[in-house]
């Protein structure tokens, strides 16, 4: 009988430490994200990671990216900080692999307790660090227009989506204010944004009329460098008349193909470039001469006439000057520029709705949030974390900037999986 109660209590002791375990790890299950935000909260600082390449083929657009989150974290910091915390940034350089993106953010994540990630430039990169923020519950603010097919919980994507510069580009060439163009090539870097965007707008082409024959599609590697052949096939293309490129090259390679695209002749006139990965950043290290006439389609403009836009440029030729940053005042502002600031206000402002850094509190006060960023008023969407934005075509000036030449009416919701009957 003694054995036997001996057996009962036992029993019941295993069965109460079994459910105190149960318990405990549905705790632990449901308090993961609070943990996380207070590891990154110790003391009087927040901390922030920082995953742009400083090096690579990547650092002629990704540098300024890093440059503006410290800008916001300056701005926030001196008006008070989060929540009553200053933030704090933490800087690491991926470097232009993609597999060293997904190493930093797992470190940005585990090791430095992060409470968000302002980040990554190509989707390659992107795509290199998604397993990695899901499965750690992270927060990815991502800054550069990409090409859909994707919404994570764990990513914020404040750059556009297909319809909000991909589409309304091909439009605007096909209109006859944009020249009424018939004729289409497609060049871009061999990855994953290019060869998702020319799928889109290979099949959007098709669907307005133009015939397939009139679309040509190519692909060059980074830091591609001679484009003597592909340029001489574009002239070629060109001679049927109503022609222009569809460009989706990334980095440094643009360079050498805008120059060899003047040396054989080619023109705006001729053959306009619509460019999708080019801005007033990327014109800095390019001889303009060979680029005037040519476009872009972007959400944001340096040249975009607006107050919060003047004072965001003027503050970040200071802030550059100031921190005696490569170019100093000289520095120009654009697209990718605008949306890695803005992200870091649109998470401050998030966490401050919110009262919390924890990653679910802070993507559910994303929904429906609104910011006067230098783009003008911008509204997250109140289901995905998308931004609905104004879309802008540029034309290249002399002096490297952009003169506006058309923008939508209002802001266009954000479509982040394309399909044709939406249009």
């Amino acid at each position: 009988m003694y054995k036997k109660i001996i057996s009962v209590a036992r029993l019941a002791i295993l069965l109460l430490g079994s459910s105190a375990m149960l318990l405990t790890a549905c705790n632990s299950g449901a308090s993961k994200t609070e943990d996380a935000a207070k590891d990154s909260t110790a003391g009087n600082t927040v901390k922030i990671g920082v995953l742009h390449s400083l090096s690579g083929t990547m650092a002629i657009s990704e540098v300024s990216l890093k440059d503006a989150v410290q800008m916001a974290v300056d701005e926030i910091n001196a008006a008070g900080g989060v929540l009553g915390k200053k933030i704090e940034p933490v800087i690491v350089d991926p470097a232009s692999d993609w597999d060293l993106f997904a190493e930093k953010s797992k470190e940005l994540l585990t090791d430095k307790k992060v409470a968000a990630v302002f980040g990554c430039w190509t989707s390659v990169s992107r795509k290199s660090v998604l397993p990695v923020f899901e499965e750690n519950n992270g927060l990815l603010f991502y800054p550069v227009q990409y090409e859909g097919e994707e919404s994570s919980k764990n990513v914020v994507y404040s750059g556009a989506t297909p319809n909000q510069q991909l589409i309304p580009a091909a439009d605007y060439l096909m209109s006859a204010e944009g020249g009424g163009y018939k004729r289409f090539y497609l060049l871009g870097t061999d990855y994953v944004f290019p060869r998702t965007a020319n799928k889109i707008l290979k099949a959007y082409l098709l669907s307005k009329g133009i015939p397939k024959e009139n679309i040509i599609e190519e692909y060059t590697p980074f830091h591609h460098q001679d484009y003597q052949t592909i340029v001489s096939k574009i002239k070629k293309f060109a001679v049927g008349g109503k022609a222009c490129v569809l460009s989706t090259i990334n980095g440094d390679s643009n360079i050498p193909f805008y120059k060899e695209f003047a040396n054989q002749g080619l023109t705006a006139a001729t053959c306009p470039i619509m460019a999708f990965s080019v801005a007033e950043d990327e014109l800095r290290a390019m001889d303009t001469e060979f680029l005037v006439g040519h476009l872009a389609a972007w959400n944001y403009y340096q040249s975009v006439d607006l107050p919060e836009n003047k004072k965001f440029v003027a503050d970040f030729k200071t802030f550059c000057e100031k921190k005696n940053l490569p170019g100093g005042a000289k520095r120009v502002t654009d697209d990718p520029i605008c949306w890695a600031y803005t992200d870091v206000y649109l998470w401050a402002k998030a966490a401050e709705k919110a009262k919390s850094f924890d990653v679910d509190k802070v993507r559910a006060a994303l929904h429906g949030l609104t910011f006067d960023s230098p783009a003008g008023n911008v509204k997250m969407d109140d289901k995905v974390n998308h931004l609905a934005k104004p879309v802008l075509i540029g034309e290249i000036k002399p002096d490297g900037q952009f003169s506006v030449i058309w923008k939508s009416q209002g802001l266009i919701d954000p479509q982040p999986f394309f399909t044709l009957n939406k249009q």
